[in-house]
């Protein structure tokens, strides 16, 4: 009896597992997310539908705060969340991935999809974002001298199918077909805009994207309002444009009509704000603007995508570049945009209106239950001293800080065939005899930064974004000739074969005319990750090295690492302030907050989320390249943790 009895509950509980997957499996097929041509709308499960979402990179913010900006951007009355995936960051090494922390997306997907968001997913693989390399991967360069990204090359076809083959299995279970949040999924990014127009390669990526989605989300299109749109448009997606405050609307439909004649109107990304390099003034626009232009796109019936709702922050070296009209801008670490919400998730006057016009085409919360429009807990924590550590050319500093040996070779290394993402670089080369003073020293395709040393003493600096190549050398400064090189983000937008370091020729002129190119260099790799920062620091806690002796602002010596502690009672959220300090990269409790600037701006503070802080003792690195801010009465070298953000300048 009780061999039969077991045989009858297996046989039970097969049967209900059968029963489960069928009734889950009718319950899925039933859920459809399609276009109606002739009524002009997305159809949900062939209801009328349309969205007003909120773009909001997981990648910008810490995993502890998605799901309270998910709460926020809710409480607005969006009804979708718009996201990128970035490759370069699941896929930092060649067949190297990762899932966790800040690139858990599936956990991201899971928020949006618990807080009663759709959700339209923008995998790229090329996703510009004013992120390093448009989020492309460092190492393709590496691995593939002379590849040509977002086009037919083979290579860049094979390493884009390896992705998708890591990424899109994931992806499945939120495909809205299969019972997800995922709505429409986005077939390259603005490639109207890309010189190639290479339409076998878009065709191909719409294959390699449909493999994985198999109608189960919408595929679609995102371009400029222009001529680019011809080239953007993929046979069998489904085209949608972007464009900003004060356009007029009518035009920018006719032109997503040339290419698109039916289906619901998209704008793919409303700007309500923008984005800033260094060297400018940060980008606003003006609130009353943004919600009269939304409006007018919703009363046209629009599907409306705001870009950005929430912005957030470019930590470490992810922040990339522009090159408009050959001029080189490498963008703030901020990425607040001038957003909906700002960089620390905080509503702003835009919020307010923006969901005033949202309260009238869709249903929005009562603004008493409106819990997440609540600020949050900003604190100022005052003075932190800091000690100077550590020289980059000291030898100890070498060891801790370089990556790897020196590599000899005739001509300078680029940054890539170092396989090295960010930092810096250091070229050493002896100089020939000079015979003229001063001697005229040009560095060619500088990419992007060089801090110029003879023996260990500055003389100068070169940049590429101010075109300055070329400085004299006098006679007697020296015989060691050293080219501290500073990435300052990759091209993100249109160009992307942008290798760092120094590309071409390094040549002394001589007093006859004649220019004498400097070979055999030592390279050396200066990537800066944390874990180097950290090498050091725990050097200096562990007695293995003392601080600096002299006390001085200007750093002639090569860069130096400055560290502090100071203490935590409360959590809250904070904002670095590097006042009187030039430039360099911050390191709170060795997580690296990104680039500062003060010296040209217009950004001053890094946001520092309460996240990343702890009660009692906390740990602040700073690595200044040019300029340390000396308390003269004091003795100390300070900076200042304040309860407000510092982004004009």
């Amino acid at each position: 009896m009780s061999a039969l009895k077991n045989k009858l509950v297996t046989r039970l509980i097969l049967v209900c597992l059968l029963v489960s997957l069928d009734s889950c499996w009718a319950k899925h097929s039933n859920r459809t997310f399609t276009i109606d041509h002739e009524a002009n709308t997305f159809l949900m499960d062939g209801k009328p539908f349309r969205y007003v979402s909120g773009s909001f990179h997981y990648f910008r913010a810490l995993p502890q705060v998605w799901e309270e900006r998910l709460k926020t951007m809710q409480a607005a009355g969006l009804n979708a969340i718009d996201t990128y995936i970035e490759w370069s960051l699941h896929n930092p090494r060649d067949g190297v991935y990762n899932w966790e922390g800040i690139a858990d997306i599936e956990r991201f997907l899971e928020l949006a999809q618990n807080a009663g968001f759709y959700v339209i997913l923008r995998p790229g693989p090329y996703i510009c974002a004013e992120r390093d390399n448009g989020g492309l991967p460092h190492w393709l360069f590496t691995k593939y001298p002379g590849i040509k990204m977002r086009t037919s090359d083979p290579n860049y076809q094979l390493e884009v199918s390896k992705w998708y083959a890591q990424l899109m299995p994931r992806m499945q279970k939120f495909f809205y077909g299969n019972g997800g949040p995922i709505i429409t999924v986005q077939v390259e990014n603005e490639y109207g805009a890309f010189y190639a127009c290479d339409t076998k390669h878009l065709i191909w990526l719409r294959d390699q994207t449909e493999k994985y989605v198999k109608g189960k989300a919408v595929l679609f299109t995102t371009d400029q309002p222009n001529d680019g749109l011809k080239c953007g448009k993929i046979e069998g997606v489904y085209a949608t444009i972007d464009f900003g405050i004060g356009s007029n609307f009518d035009d920018q439909w006719k032109a997503m009509r040339s290419v698109q004649p039916t289906g619901p109107l998209v704008n793919s990304e409303f700007y309500p704000g923008w984005l800033t390099h260094w060297e400018e003034e940060n980008q606003r626009r003006n609130a009353n603007e943004v919600a009269n232009s939304l409006r007018l796109m919703l009363e046209a019936g629009a599907c409306v995508n705001f870009y950005m709702f929430f912005g957030g922050t470019n930590f470490g070296f992810t922040a990339g570049a522009n090159n408009y009209s050959k001029d080189f801008a490498a963008d703030i670490t901020s990425y607040d945009y001038d957003a909906v919400m700002d960089e620390a998730g905080n509503v702003t006057k835009k919020f307010w209106l923006v969901r005033k016009v949202i309260a009238d085409f869709l249903e929005v919360q009562p603004e008493q239950d409106c819990n997440g429009c609540i600020s949050t807990q900003r604190r100022s924590y005052g003075i932190v001293n800091l000690r100077p550590i550590g020289s980059l050319f000291s030898q100890l500093g070498r060891t801790t800080l370089a990556h790897g040996k020196p590599v000899r070779a005739e001509h300078p290394l680029t940054f890539e065939s170092l396989d090295q993402y960010s930092g810096l670089v250091l070229y050493e080369t002896e100089l020939p005899h000079l015979k003229i003073d001063p001697t005229v020293l040009t560095v060619n395709e500088l990419h992007d930064r060089a801090y110029v040393f003879v023996n260990e003493e500055l003389v100068g600096t070169l940049s590429r974004r101010n075109g300055i190549s070329s400085m004299p050398l006098s006679k007697g400064l020296g015989s060691r000739l050293q080219l501290l090189v500073e990435n300052q983000g990759r091209i993100n937008y249109e160009t992307l074969n942008d290798t760092k370091g120094i590309l071409g020729a390094i040549t002394v002129e001589h007093l006859n005319g004649e220019k004498q190119e400097l070979k055999d260099w030592v390279t050396t790799s200066f990537p800066l990750e944390s874990e180097q920062i950290t090498t050091l620091v725990n050097a200096y806690k562990h007695q293995m090295i003392t601080e600096l002796a002299s006390k001085s602002n200007v750093l002639r010596n090569g860069p130096v690492v400055y560290y502090g502690e100071f203490e935590v009672e409360k959590l809250g959220d904070t904002y670095l302030n590097p006042l009187g300090w030039g430039k360099g990269v911050a390191y709170i409790n060795g997580f690296n907050l990104g680039r500062y600037w003060p010296l040209v701006g217009p950004q001053l503070t890094l946001y520092l989320p309460k996240d990343l802080l702890r009660i009692g003792g906390n740990t602040l690195v700073l690595l200044e390249y040019q300029k340390a801010n000396l308390n003269r009465e004091s003795g100390e070298y300070q900076v200042t943790l304040d309860d407000r953000p510092q982004l004009d300048g």
